[in-house]
């Protein structure tokens, strides 16, 4: 009798816990997609703790209730992008470093690997030869890596307080999850896949505090299929 009720107790307890956590997924669904809709951050460390204990579990239950595959993701990206935003802008851009995807170069890259990832000597095909020289240009270490491998050895030679990262939607999220700690700020390509991505490079100049109204004309000759998604007149100021 006494088994009996201890497991009828266990049960009811359970149920209310499974309850309680479904709930919690929801409403942290819920006001991540406040976010990206109205750009309002409500409970953010609500958010990132259910992205982080529950990223499996809350990947299942956005798409039971039929909503975009990379809606966590998008939110976890956003949610971290501005709870890091001001901490990032005080750090001094020789303190940061920038790591952009290997995917994003031209199809015919001449760029050699190494250990720190891609060499690349700025030829202009692609939109990392022109995110790359301006973000030096303030103080910014670059890496073009071929993946998420790459980013411990970038940690563990170099020292740096605040990374931003373009990758997709999936990479990115959990990437800025695994350096947390260094006030990371992250751009999503407007284009994924395995080659021939996009990104917007007026998005990333932006974030890294580049002064895009100094370049009078950021009117790039680039190939028809590498659309850098960039204003090609910004007038003088």
């Amino acid at each position: 009798m006494i088994i009996e009720n201890f497991f009828q107790i266990f049960g009811q307890v359970l149920v209310l816990i499974t309850i309680g956590l479904l709930s919690l997924l929801i409403i942290a669904l819920i006001l991540g997609k406040i976010l990206i809709k109205k750009d309002v951050l409500i409970f953010p460390k609500l958010i990132v703790f259910s992205l982080d204990v529950f990223y499996s579990p809350l990947k299942r239950v956005a798409k039971s209730l039929g909503f975009d595959d990379n809606m966590v993701d998008h939110i976890g990206v956003e949610v971290r992008n501005k709870i890091n935003e001001k901490k990032f802008r005080q750090i001094k851009n020789n303190n940061k470093i920038l790591v952009l995807p290997h995917c994003l170069r031209h199809q015919k890259c001449e760029a050699t690997l190494n250990e720190m990832g891609l060499n690349c000597n700025c030829c202009g095909k692609c939109s990392i030869g022109v995110i790359k020289p301006k973000a030096e240009s303030i103080g910014y270490k670059v890496f073009i890596i071929p993946g998420s491998t790459f980013i411990k050895k970038i940690i563990k030679e170099n020292k740096f307080e605040a990374v931003l990262g373009v990758a997709c939607y999936e990479d990115l999220n959990l990437s800025m999850m695994k350096l947390s700690g260094f006030n990371p700020q992250g751009v999503l390509l407007s284009r994924t896949g395995c080659f021939k991505t996009k990104v917007d490079v007026k998005t990333v100049l932006e974030k890294i505090g580049y002064e895009t109204k100094k370049d009078y004309k950021l009117n790039y000759s680039l190939s028809n299929d590498i659309d850098l998604c960039v204003d090609e007149k910004i007038k003088k100021v």
